[in-house]
């Protein structure tokens, strides 16, 4: 019989309580650990308002250019560090990444010219590459079929916290050296060491990062038989669980990495997560601006409003990730959200002058670019495992987030072109449904019928106790 069943109804077995203390124990450094990579990938969205003023040269074409060509060094080191973590493990790899990000992320404040924008941003895409498919094949390592989108959910909505909780401190930060009148006194804010509020933007969120880095290096474990804070039955237990569930999706012939990287529906899911991550950092980068540009607000206004679009997000990811592993279902959890954001987004521009309008659109369609993820990146592991797996995992979000390099260039160019952001709007919000199409007609992550998932736990139930 299977470990889930041999604890007596009363009592936990060691497989729940081992998947208990999972939850508890990676989930909370996991998801600190992402909201910092998301301040310091993201905060040119704040730090922009005030940058263009200061330095010559850095129109909303160049900002944006050089929000997405982070994501050209992001894709070359993707599916190696994957491929890393499924090999020799996350707990030096992802600790190397955030030391690294870190260095990179504070070193954004030394710039002064385009040029050099491009080049500290290339590099912390390579410094960062690898930590978000690393952590995604890193939970296949610790938690079952029937916990993974829950979990995913609960480290996903890092990024939604992370812009609730980044734009009010980086508001802050953005006073330093400048002057601002207040109740008709001008008030003046000294430098601090030197230099100017959008410099320390970047400096104060790259500390974090290296801090985090260290933490991670002593504290992550690898696999549950590594963990202290289990005991050897409920480490038993829980390998066990995770070998038959592998067992179970490599009956038959192992693919391989290679035929895996090529599978027709690895490259659809690449071109799905491609085309709604054009989306979600083009809305993410330009949001502030959008906003300040139809509205003309102060900043203490703007950074309070571009709290309410991750804050219903947030509450979308951990609702959508506990549905989804509730009825076992992925292909229209991750579908449905996807086109009610992309309505939402297109729907924007006709709000124009109608604040409270515009911000409830910005809201769903952070929601809907937010919500699908739990279910979406529960995907590949419906029909791969291990290694394959891995670098299938490494090749979507690889190339998908090649969509955010394209997407902030065409809004900031379509700005810079037209003087206005509406024709960007249409252009991701269009590539926002497309991604639902691609994923609904997939295939993958339909509910099981009684019988398939009767057939399946029998299987379970049959293969041998590691």
């Amino acid at each position: 019989m299977s470990s889930a069943s041999s604890a007596s109804p009363s009592q936990p077995s060691a497989l729940d309580r081992a998947r208990k203390k999972a939850f508890y124990r990676i989930i909370p450094l996991l998801f600190i650990s992402y909201m910092i990579a998301y301040v310091d990938r993201q905060n040119v969205a704040v730090a922009k308002l005030t940058m263009t003023k200061d330095l010559v040269g850095f129109t909303d074409a160049v900002i944006g250019f050089g929000a997405g060509i982070f994501f050209i060094g992001y894709f070359l080191l993707e599916i190696p560090g994957s491929l890393i973590v499924e090999k020799w493990g996350a707990r030096r790899w992802i600790s190397r990444i955030m030391v690294t990000w870190g260095i990179m992320a504070a070193l954004t404040a030394a710039v002064h010219t385009p040029v050099q924008f491009y080049t500290v941003r290339f590099l912390l895409g390579l410094a960062e590459a690898g930590f978000f498919p690393g952590v995604i094949v890193y939970l296949t390592h610790w938690f079952t079929d029937r916990d993974r989108s829950k979990a995913l959910a609960m480290f996903l909505v890092a990024t939604p916290f992370a812009q609730m909780v980044s734009p009010k401190i980086s508001y802050l930060l953005l006073k330093i050296g400048t002057t601002e009148v207040v109740n008709g006194q001008t008030i003046t804010h000294p430098l601090v060491l030197g230099m100017t509020g959008w410099q320390w933007v970047y400096v104060f969120w790259g500390i974090p990062a290296v801090m985090m880095g260290l933490i991670v290096f002593f504290i992550m474990k690898d696999r549950p038989r590594q963990a202290s804070w289990l005991t050897d039955e409920e480490k038993e237990a829980l390998e066990s669980e995770l070998e038959r569930e592998r067992a179970v999706r490599s009956r038959g012939k192992r693919m391989k990495v290679s035929e895996a990287l090529r599978h027709p529906k690895v490259l659809l899911m690449a071109w799905a997560y491609f085309s709604i991550v054009t989306c979600s950092y083009s809305i993410e980068f330009f949001m502030p601006s959008v906003l300040n540009d139809w509205y003309h607000m102060n900043l203490n206004t703007l950074t309070w409003l571009i709290i309410l679009p991750p804050a219903l997000a947030l509450v979308g990811q951990l609702v959508g990730g506990w549905s989804s592993d509730h009825f076992q279902e992925r292909r229209l959890h991750a579908c449905l959200p996807i086109v009610v954001g992309a309505t939402a987004l297109a729907c924007a521009p006709m709000t124009q002058g109608n604040l409270p309008l515009t911000v409830a659109c910005f809201m769903i369609g952070f929601a809907g670019f937010k919500t699908y993820m739990p279910a979406f990146w529960s995907l590949p592991s419906t029909f791969l495992t291990q290694a394959a797996a891995a670098g299938s995992i490494g090749l979507i979000n690889s190339f998908g987030n090649l969509g955010g390099a394209l997407g902030p260039y065409i809004m900031g160019k379509v700005k810079t072109v037209t003087g206005s952001f509406v024709g960007g709007l249409y252009f991701i919000s269009c590539s926002m449904l497309l991604s639902a199409i691609i994923i609904y007609f997939l295939g993958l992550g339909v509910r099981k019928k009684e019988k398939e998932e009767a057939e399946e736990q029998k299987l379970l139930d049959g293969l041998p106790e590691k």
